[in-house]
């Protein structure tokens, strides 16, 4: 056993089976190792113990180093041509995988994340947005396969797609250019849910000249089809309101009309009503049935007191119009004359023809508008009562409604609210 300059210890020559001049041969341990059958290491910045203890020094070791790193950059196209650098029998691997990491720079850069220039978290979606197409490309195909073959996909690079779009927002809302007029809530007359004895059997009464009352005329059945037909007539376009007078005092009641439209405030008739411009709906023909019922009824009172003819003394009539006037039980309506018919309708004296369903109502009436001069009747549900002719023009108003007045029945069958549905046709 022989020590070279360095102090390593080297085994004799003879016998030695590398063939031609073999190189001296150096203790690891117990291992001999010849010199020159050095391998590159895969740290750089690991020193391996076999180069320490090289005869040629630290210098060889970096020279060779430095000679690797002058190599065509073909050897360094991937990390297996990497490895076999430094054999005897020296083999490049120029079969791109899909694990290579591109070019010689990128190799020796050790900091993946820096690599590109910048450091980001793959758990915010949001730096990946940030990022330029050509780098986030090349950040894509550096990641290994999740299978031999095929490529992986990271899934932070899917960017999700939303289904709502601008354009789609935009056209969805449309733009309505014209003239904005205010929003009634309906007012429902009957209350949520479902179901006193009904009395019914017409007690006729003339309570002057043209003036006649048809006491339960309206049978329950008909009474429940016409709160029906107003709560559904109410709820929709035209339906029921809360009027104004001229000096924007409130009318203590709810208003709908049927046929035409009356104003309160500029007491006139039309098509369309003016505060939201809608149309009123037409008048059910049932209802238009009652009516022409009722006005016979009248007539045959009328023959049976009287030797006058019945259409002198009440004239008959085909309602165009009719105004449904929902009271509560604070409602009322003050001493009145319904004079904005026509000419004709009013010179004609074409009665009005008043139906009154739910709760009882105080009716006032008389020739001036005095309270205390009027007089007065009770008008319960199923009630009819008529005036015209002569007393066409008489003052007349509701001074109080009567609570829990209505027919059980009646509120057991609609559900109707507390307080009165008073439908006042006219022709006019």
């Amino acid at each position: 056993m022989k020590k070279n300059k360095n102090g390593a210890k080297t085994l004799p020559r003879e016998g030695s089976s590398f063939g031609g001049d073999p190189p001296d041969l150096i203790m690891d341990g117990s291992v001999p190792v010849p010199v020159k059958r050095l391998k590159m290491p895969h740290d750089t910045h690991q020193q391996s113990p076999s180069l320490s203890s090289s005869p040629e020094g630290p210098k060889c070791y970096l020279s060779k180093v430095k000679s690797i790193k002058n190599q065509p950059e073909k050897e360094f196209s991937s990390p297996a041509a990497r490895c076999n650098i430094g054999s005897e029998h020296t083999r490049v691997n120029k079969r791109r995988t899909p694990t290579d990491l591109g070019t010689k720079e990128d190799v020796l850069n050790t900091d993946a994340d820096t690599s590109f220039g910048f450091s980001f978290d793959i758990s915010n979606s949001s730096d990946l947005e940030n990022l330029p197409m050509n780098v986030a490309s090349q950040r894509e195909k550096s990641f290994p396969p999740t299978q031999f073959g095929k490529q992986s996909n990271p899934a932070f690079f899917k960017r999700p797609k939303s289904n709502i779009s601008y354009s789609n927002l935009v056209a969805s809302q449309k733009l309505d250019c014209s003239v904005s007029l205010p929003k009634f809530e309906p007012f429902d007359i009957c209350l949520p849910g479902d179901r006193r004895p009904f009395m019914e059997g017409t007690h006729k009464s003339i309570l002057r000249p043209g003036m006649v009352l048809l006491k339960y005329f309206i049978t329950h059945d008909e009474q429940v089809e016409i709160v029906r037909t107003c709560r559904k007539l109410g709820l929709g376009p035209g339906g029921f309101y809360q009027p104004r007078y001229k000096d924007g005092a409130k009318l203590r009641l709810q208003m709908m009309c049927l046929g035409l439209d009356w104003d309160p405030q500029t007491r006139k008739y039309a098509n369309k009503r003016t505060i939201d411009g809608s149309e009123p709906p037409c008048i059910p023909h049932e209802f238009s049935l009652l009516v022409e019922n009722a006005i016979e009824e009248a007539h045959s009172l009328i023959k049976k007191e009287t030797v006058s003819n019945a259409e002198d003394i009440l004239p008959s009539m085909s309602p165009d119009t009719c105004i449904v006037n929902f009271y509560t039980t604070s409602g009322r309506l003050g001493l009145h004359q319904d004079r904005d018919e026509s000419k004709g309708s009013l010179r004609k004296g074409l009665p009005i023809v008043s139906f009154s369903v739910g709760d009882a109502a105080e009716f006032l009436y008389g020739e001036q508008r005095d309270v205390e001069k009027a007089e007065k009747v009770v008008l319960e549900s199923g009630d009819v009562l008529i005036f015209g002719g002569k007393s066409r023009h008489i003052f007349h108003g509701v001074s109080s409604i009567i609570p829990h007045s209505a027919p059980k029945a009646l509120i057991e069958d609609t559900r109707l609210r507390p307080g009165r549905l008073n439908l006042t046709f006219r022709h006019y």
